[in-house]
């Protein structure tokens, strides 16, 4: 086959390489053209992905991947095109579909008939059969579902992890019409390999769940209960905190029944997916409270590990604080809805001077985010904020002159603290008797 891949992020690029290496021609489109020069020199835009530099490399070296900043000609050359522009949403949850129309309108102008388009972008319910098939339609003047096939497949990954993801989990295919959803699975289950799944209802591969509407709510519903599930987690630990109790044992022995699957409370909840795609259900259910309220719960996270660092160190005005990693989780160089934001922001309201390290980010690119790095400043106060694996060896030696930590993800070793106030998010850690811990 070949195929465009629209958009070579994160997602899109380590999906071109995916179905390049199945042995099939692949065209990544992008706007960027500095993505598209690294691409066609086999070197790797960004970093962090597992294998992505070795897979880049076999398949450029084999002319199975080209890159290209012309959307539309890449599509005129394709029997299939996938994809995964990036779809942005406020704080209200309303969607900015900017970068997506544009995309689509160039999709359009390329189009053959024939041709399968599938969006794996997180969309709201509605939007392929409402917004994308009318959009296609105008531009290249074919019917949706005869002319052209189209179908929403969510991508289903994690950034650091993309090619085992892809074989771990089942891909999804909701079509516009029967045709559409037959045309993607027929693509899908040429392109991709799956593991073997016991655990599943039904073999790993290609399933198709009957609509776009089914395959867009499954995206959004799978996400959300995962914010919603934090979120009660988060409930559960400020109460632990309250009594005294350790959240984390309670959790342990809840999730030995196995209808019970509590999620980890934290500091915050970060990156392009758990915190966006709720907002983005609510736009399309404004009256579903229970994802309201949970949303609400894990956004107040930041403020209230603030308000226990404050706590146990007092008046805060003036004190130099360290913020510990700006990434959104651990190992991770992405900073997208990450907690570092409203945390240095609950700081700043309580007088205090904070300052952000981490290390994967170097100063330059810290203060390019807003943030203040630390260059040595002196500080009497921390709070982790991003799981690291640096910061499980972490003790008071690497922090001179502070009294309170306030860890937001349960990373550091309580052993390594004796003499300094560590707090945690629900109550007392294990191994508290080495250091002074609340």
């Amino acid at each position: 086959m070949r195929i465009c891949v629209v958009a070579l992020g994160k997602i899109g690029l380590p999906l071109a390489v995916q179905f390049a290496r199945k042995g099939h021609r692949v065209i990544g489109a992008d706007v960027d053209e500095r993505v598209v020069a690294e691409v066609n020199a086999a070197r790797e835009p960004f970093p962090g992905e597992a294998d992505l530099g070795m897979y880049l490399a076999e398949t450029v070296g084999a002319g199975l991947l080209t890159a290209t900043t012309d959307t539309t000609a890449a599509v005129a050359e394709s029997e299939a095109v996938v994809v995964v522009v990036p779809l942005f949403v406020d704080e209200a949850g309303t969607p900015d579909f900017g970068w997506m129309d544009a995309a689509t309108r160039s999709i359009a102008a390329g189009l053959k008939p024939g041709t399968l388009v599938s969006y794996e972008t997180t969309l709201p319910v509605g939007t392929t059969r409402n917004r994308w098939a009318p959009m296609l339609e105008e531009g290249s003047g074919l019917a949706a579902g005869t002319g052209f096939h189209l179908v929403f497949s969510p991508e289903r990954v994690l950034t650091g992890r993309v090619f085992a993801d892809l074989r771990r989990y089942p891909k999804l295919v909701g079509g516009i019409d029967a045709a559409s959803a037959r045309h993607g699975v027929e693509f899908y289950e040429q392109v991709l390999d799956f593991d073997e799944r016991p655990d599943l209802s039904r073999p790993n591969g290609v399933w198709d769940l009957g609509s776009a509407e089914a395959s867009e709510l499954a995206k959004l519903a799978e996400t959300t209960y995962r914010d919603v599930n934090i979120g009660l987690a988060n409930q559960f630990a400020r109460y632990a905190d309250t009594v005294g109790v350790d959240v984390t044992k309670v959790i342990e022995a809840c999730n030995t029944q196995p209808y019970s699957h509590i999620h980890q409370p934290g500091i915050a909840v970060g990156g392009h997916c758990i915190p966006v795609y709720p907002r983005m259900y609510l736009w399309n259910d404004p009256s579903a409270t229970v994802v309201r309220a949970a949303r609400e719960a894990n956004a107040a996270m930041p403020e209230y590990a603030v308000g226990l660092l404050a706590d146990a160190y007092g008046d805060l005005t003036g004190a130099g604080v360290l913020v510990l990693g700006a990434s959104y989780r651990g190992g991770v160089k992405e900073t997208a809805f990450s907690g570092v934001f409203p945390t240095v922001a609950a700081l700043r309201e309580r007088g205090a001077v904070p300052y952000v390290s981490d290390p994967m980010y170097t100063d330059a690119e810290l203060e390019k985010l807003g943030l203040p790095p630390h260059r040595g400043e002196p500080v009497s106060a921390a709070i982790v904020q991003a799981d690291h694996a640096e910061y499980r060896d972490l003790g008071p030696d690497d922090l001179p002159g502070v009294k309170a930590l306030v860890d937001g993800r349960r990373v550091t070793d309580p052993a390594r603290w004796a003499g300094v106030e560590r707090i945690v998010i629900g109550g007392p850690a294990e191994d508290s008797t080495t250091s002074t811990e609340r």
